[in-house]
């Protein structure tokens, strides 16, 4: 079995593959502060309670935006579960043809969802990933990673709003029933809500206008099922698309794909 780990700058998401079937996943708060053994008992009792034992792992791939958690979780998958793991980086064998100026300065979470993005659909797209940050990655029909945006998240964006004024309180993060709210709590969830919609369409167009033509665009992460119903641009959601990338590049690395 796979483990494959993605570790962002809020959430760590990880999952098991059995082959290419994904088994189970799970989702954990990131945080520095815990020390390499907490994370290793959290991992192991979640798998244990899914009568998972160490010894069924047989490869590990991580993904890391967290340059802190990085060592340490190499460390924690080679101490719990005995595997030295695929850590992707711009020198992976993604696939894809790199176009930008510093490949170094790309997220490894948004190469992994450029490859597997690619891989599915093999054809000209953009992929909206609503994390922490939004980030939109413009891939071409052959393969060519172009770049693309970095936008403050849609959390961020919210937490920005209830800190820095003294009425506004904190709202859910949920689709509200009109635009126009009756109340302060369906304002705030209007303008967040419509408003990154907005903000994705506008920028899909932008994007697809200097592409000189219109693209597959497919969203990611843990608040895309919000966004996307409200989006003209999103054609698909695949929330676990950098799981399923990790999958992608440990069979690429080992010769299977």
């Amino acid at each position: 079995m796979l483990l494959a780990i993605d570790i962002g700058n809020s959430n760590i998401v990880w999952g098991l593959f059995d082959g290419r079937i994904l088994k189970g996943h799970w989702r954990l708060a990131t945080d520095p502060r815990k020390t390499i053994d907490e994370y290793g008992i959290l991992f192991l009792n979640l798998l244990a309670a899914a009568g998972v034992k160490p010894d069924h792992i047989s490869g590990a791939a991580i993904s890391s935006v967290v340059p802190s958690l990085t060592q340490p979780f190499e460390a924690m998958t080679q101490t719990c579960f005995g595997q030295v793991p695929l850590v992707i980086s711009c020198e992976t064998d993604t696939g894809l043809t790199l176009r930008y100026a510093n490949p170094k300065e790309i997220g490894s979470d948004r190469l992994v969802n450029a490859a597997a993005a690619y891989h599915r659909y093999r054809t000209e797209l953009i992929i909206v990933d609503f994390g922490t940050a939004t980030t939109f990655c413009a891939v071409t029909g052959t393969g060519e990673y172009l770049g693309g945006v970095i936008a403050p998240g849609l959390s961020i964006s919210a937490d920005a709003l209830f800190s820095r004024t003294a009425k506004l309180p904190k709202v859910e993060l949920v689709r509200p029933k009109s635009v126009i709210g009756r109340d302060t709590a369906s304002s705030i969830q209007s303008g967040l809500v419509y408003g990154y919609a907005g903000l994705v369409d506008e920028i899909v167009r932008r994007m697809e206008q200097e592409l000189g033509h219109s693209t597959f665009v497919v969203a990611t992460g843990g608040l895309a099922a919000i966004i996307a119903p409200e989006s003209r641009t999103i054609r698909e959601v695949r929330p676990l698309l950098t799981l399923e990338g990790l999958e992608l590049l440990y069979r690429r690395s080992q010769g299977e794909a």
